[in-house]
Formats: structure tokens, C-alpha cells, sequence
């Protein structure tokens, strides 16, 4: 592996895992109220699109954190329109 990609993954692990402890505190609390539903459709849909992007460039670093991403948001998702 590369040194691009080396630094890839280490950005990617810090962006991913900054919504960990969002997730855990929404599954504990199953409190959702001060988090934007536009927003989070709309970083929801980013992230799909990025998602996207690496795949078609096959840039492993882009597509693999944001397929995380995107699965932790979804959780968070689930949780915003189940607990409002």
C-alpha cells in the first residue's frame, strides 16, 4: 500500500468514526431532537454520492469510509423517523 492510500484511510478513519459516538449516544438516549432532518437526508445523500464516486474510480480509501458512513447514518436515520 501506498503512501496516498496510507493517508486516505487515516482521514477516512477519523471522518467515519466521528459519528460513532452520535450513534451510540442516539441508540442510549433514543433522543433525536437536535438533529436537523434536512440535514441528515442531505449528508445522507453526499455520502451516497461519494460512496458512489469511489467505487467508479475504485479509490478504496473514499468508498469504504463512506459505506460506513453512510451505514451509520442510516442508523441514525432509522432513529430520527422512529423517535421524531
Amino acid at each position: 500500500m501506498d503512501f496516498t492510500n496510507i493517508l486516505g484511510f487515516m482521514a477516512a478513519s477519523c471522518t467515519t468514526l466521528a459519528f460513532l459516538p452520535q450513534v451510540i449516544q442516539v441508540w442510549r438516549s433514543r433522543s433525536t431532537k437536535d438533529i436537523s432532518l434536512p440535514m441528515l437526508i442531505t449528508f445522507i445523500a453526499g455520502i451516497s454520492l461519494w460512496l458512489i464516486y469511489g467505487l467508479l474510480v475504485n479509490a478504496a480509501p473514499i468508498y469504504i469510509a463512506n459505506m460506513v458512513t453512510l451505514l451509520l447514518n442510516l442508523v441514525i436515520l432509522r432513529f430520527k423517523l422512529k423517535y421524531g
